[in-house]
C-alpha cells in the first residue's frame, strides 16, 4: 500500500525522547532498533501520538520502537494503535491498547 500512517497513542503526561529539544537527550533514545525494511517519509512526535508515514509499505509485519519518557504515576486507558492508507480512508486496521500502569 502506498501512502500510509501509523499513529500510536501515548499517556498523558509523557514525552516521546528522540528531538533533541529543551532537557531531551538523543542518548536515551539511541537504542531504539531502526533497521526496517521500510523508512518513514516524515515521523511527528507530538504530546498526544507518536505517528510515521510511509511512501509504501510491502505486505507483512512493521514494528515500529520509540523511547518513552513516563512523567506521572497512574493507570491510563489509551485508545487503539491505528494504521490507514492516507489516500483510501476505507482501508485501516486497528489494535487495542491495554491499560497502563505506571508505578512511582
Amino acid at each position: 500500500m502506498t501512502w500510509v500512517a501509523v499513529s500510536d497513542p501515548v499517556p498523558a503526561g509523557a514525552a516521546i525522547l528522540g528531538i533533541g529539544l529543551g532537557r531531551d537527550s538523543r542518548l536515551l533514545a539511541s537504542g531504539e532498533d531502526r533497521r526496517q525494511r521500510v523508512w518513514p517519509a516524515f515521523e511527528e512526535r507530538s504530546f498526544d501520538a507518536f505517528r510515521s508515514y510511509y511512501e509504501y509499505v510491502p505486505k507483512g509485519a512493521l514494528a515500529l520502537e520509540y523511547t518513552l519518557r513516563l512523567n506521572q504515576a497512574g493507570t491510563f486507558s489509551l485508545p487503539p494503535t491505528r494504521v490507514e492508507a492516507l489516500y483510501a480512508p476505507e482501508v485501516f486496521g486497528e489494535i487495542p491498547n491495554e491499560k497502563l500502569e505506571v508505578f512511582p
